[in-house]
């Protein structure tokens, strides 16, 4: 019995070291662990670098009087959806701020800032607009901009041109979440386009992405 059981060890440990002739299972490229992390929409983050979809296409359309308005929330999980050009330059404008953003946010107690981009452009001459008429109504609570930060010079005015342009970003409080539907006022303007963005555009994007991420050396 001794004899056989050292056979039997014997041919174990041979097929373990034999070469296999099989070809192994292919695995998916892995996204570098750096392009991984939480956010509010997802347990992870999609890659940058993959998207194709252009500014327009993601943002909310308001127009009020002698103004439209055009606004996009800088969450990651939404901004990667862009092309690479689009994509760095809010992703840029973002990170230039970054330490003014937290200042402010801290000062009202906001420890996870949520934080849009918007562009006023003048419709009429001496058209005025108020950033914080900006209202964001997520899970049935009224969200407005805690505080303001302008990106373009004049924009304190307030006031605008015809073709004219004023851009800033507005902070809100972390409980506004943009992986629901949301529904956008000010004035007497309401989008609620922002349901159809998720499911006609930005989720379908989110899925074409990780394909591409895979298939990337």
């Amino acid at each position: 019995m001794r004899r056989i059981a050292i056979a039997l060890t014997t041919v174990v440990a041979a097929c373990a070291s034999a070469p296999s002739t099989g070809a192994a299972p292919a695995t998916q490229p892995a996204v570098p662990a750096g392009h991984v992390v939480s956010d509010s929409m997802s347990s992870t983050l999609i890659p940058a670098g993959f998207g194709t979809v252009r500014q327009d296409s993601i943002s909310i359309v308001l127009q009020p009087d002698g103004v439209r308005v055009l606004a996009i929330p800088l969450d990651e999980s939404v901004i990667r959806v862009l092309a690479s050009d689009s994509y760095r330059s809010l992703h840029a404008t973002l990170d230039s701020k970054r330490q003014q953003i937290m200042q402010r946010a801290s000062m009202r107690g906001v420890r996870e800032p949520r934080v849009w981009y918007v562009r006023f452009f003048g419709l009429a001459p001496d058209a005025r607009f108020v950033p914080t008429d900006f209202t964001v109504t997520s899970g049935g609570r009224e969200y407005r901009p805690f505080d303001v930060i302008p990106l373009s010079p004049g924009f304190g005015t307030q006031r605008l041109q015809p073709r004219e342009q004023q851009a800033a970003l507005l902070l809100f409080e972390e409980g506004l979440d943009v992986s629901q539907p949301l529904v956008v006022t000010m004035g007497s303007q309401r989008n609620t386009d922002w349901e159809t963005i998720l499911l006609r555009t930005i989720d379908p994007e989110r899925a074409a992405i990780r394909a591409r991420a895979a298939s990337h050396p």
